[in-house]
């Protein structure tokens, strides 16, 4: 059931952002009377799943679902249609229709994917409003247990104040921004200072195969006390959490373990709260540092919350408000999505490791169904979307507007023959990109 949830809520994100995308070029070319031939959703490689033919336009959905496309009269496109370029430019051609035209045409689709994006996060602004964990409210530092963030200089029980200068509001930053960072302020036992991040980070991490980077701190909480475990009979409950061992006061889940490492082989007395009272337990630590015992992991912000661990804030906007707030949302996804690619592009850091395909953007989505966190991820693919396909790699809407960009600077339109070219060209590099993306996917799934 989880798969069919996963899959449904891809094909959905996917077919959405590919048919609006597509509208995008099929307004403005109907707009300036240039004839558009097909309108498809993925592509139709020898057969159809549906066709229906409307006035000039056949309209169909595809068997591949890599994509998408609008066939326009007199462009060179994916479809290679040398044949009809061949013959004299027609009125309602692509090619004949003045430069300024084609290039409103070629900007319609990311054009749709950035206000579809501006759109959505307005939307759920305005309807679910923000729910978020300020920063200053990590009052006793982070969750740092992976051995490449150590190395790096970053520790559990640190405070993440800043990177690269700008200052961190909201805790759900602090990953994104640490991972492309070169220089994190901290505050560690009361000290502030700087770590510089090595210019492999990323590589590292990716070659490290770890998954947990930053996270919470979090209480040891009991969820069980097996039959076969040593601690059977000390009276621990479910729900029991340890906040002392001897006199090490262990508020967190880390504070547990380190101290089990210190008394390991020993009887200990715990200190455990149980609902609002403290109370003393006496418990055995193996050889191994261990309890015998199930404690939870992953706890919920509500379980956080409730516990008085975290206070988190909740804010709601107007209906005017909401567009301000969903415009500055849109714009600092578009910058972190850049900042990524440029890291991507830039083989010293090591990024490239980390790109994925198809499977990587189905993982995104959680195996429940929610809307806001379905809104949400469309928004962001709505957003990568638009800036993959400014690019300038011919065959991407990028590539046809640097050509029409230097016609209309030049005065020069490039030759059709040129263009055929710089198409095959730009269509080999896409289909190597997504080679490697997806063949990045294959070698995760078989050998982490």
């Amino acid at each position: 059931m989880e798969f069919v949830i996963k899959i449904s809520q891809f094909l959905l994100s996917l077919s959405l952002l590919i048919v609006l995308h597509e509208l995008g070029h099929f307004i403005p070319a109907k707009a300036f009377k240039t004839r558009v031939e097909k309108f498809y959703l993925f592509f139709d490689v020898k057969f159809s799943l549906f066709k229906k033919k409307i006035g000039e336009t056949v309209y169909g959905i595809g068997w591949l679902p890599l994509g998408g496309y609008v066939k326009i009269s007199g462009m060179i496109d994916e479809s290679m249609d040398t044949e009809q370029m061949a013959k004299e430019p027609q009125p309602w051609e692509f090619r004949s229709k003045p430069a300024w035209q084609r290039l409103i045409i070629m900007l319609g689709g990311v054009t749709v994917n950035f206000l579809l994006a501006i759109l959505i996060y307005i939307g759920m602004s305005y309807y679910y409003g923000d729910r978020f964990l300020p920063n200053k409210n990590v009052v006793d530092g982070v969750l740092i247990e992976n051995t490449v963030a150590n190395k790096a200089g970053l520790y559990t029980g640190d405070k993440i104040l800043a990177v690269d200068g700008k200052t961190i509001n909201n805790f759900s930053e602090i990953s994104e921004k640490v991972l492309f960072g070169k220089e994190i302020s901290i505050e560690r036992d009361g000290v502030k200072s700087t770590v510089t991040m090595p210019e492999d980070f990323l590589a590292q991490l990716i070659d490290s195969k770890e998954k947990d980077f930053i996270d919470l701190r979090e209480p040891f909480i009991i969820v069980e006390v097996p039959d076969s475990s040593s601690n059977k009979v000390s009276g621990l409950q479910k729900g029991d959490i340890v906040v002392g061992l001897n006199n090490v006061k262990t508020k967190y889940a880390d504070q547990v373990k380190k101290a089990l490492e210190t008394f390991k082989g020993q009887e200990v007395t715990a200190t455990v709260k149980r609902k609002e009272t403290e109370i003393n337990v006496p418990l055995k630590i193996n050889n191994e540092g261990k309890l015998g015992l199930v404690y939870a992991s992953g706890s919920t912000p509500k379980t956080l919350e409730t516990l008085g661990y975290y206070k988190f804030e909740t804010k709601k906007y107007g209906f005017f408000e909401s567009f301000p707030v969903g415009l500055n949302k849109a714009k600092e996804k578009m910058v972190s999505y850049w900042d990524q690619l440029k890291a991507i592009f830039t083989p010293s850091t090591g990024a490239y490791k980390g790109v994925g395909g198809f499977k990587a953007i189905y993982d995104i989505f959680p195996e429940f169904w929610s809307w806001q966190v379905f809104w949400s991820i469309t928004a962001f693919l709505s957003i990568m979307l638009g800036v993959l396909n400014l690019l300038p790699i011919p065959a991407l809407d990028g590539g046809h507007v640097m050509f029409l960009l230097y016609e209309m600077i030049s005065g020069r339109k490039p030759g059709d023959k040129f263009m055929e070219y710089a198409q095959m060209v730009g269509f080999f590099i896409l289909i190597a990109l997504v080679l490697f993306a997806n063949g990045n996917d294959i070698y995760k799934a078989l050998f982490n």
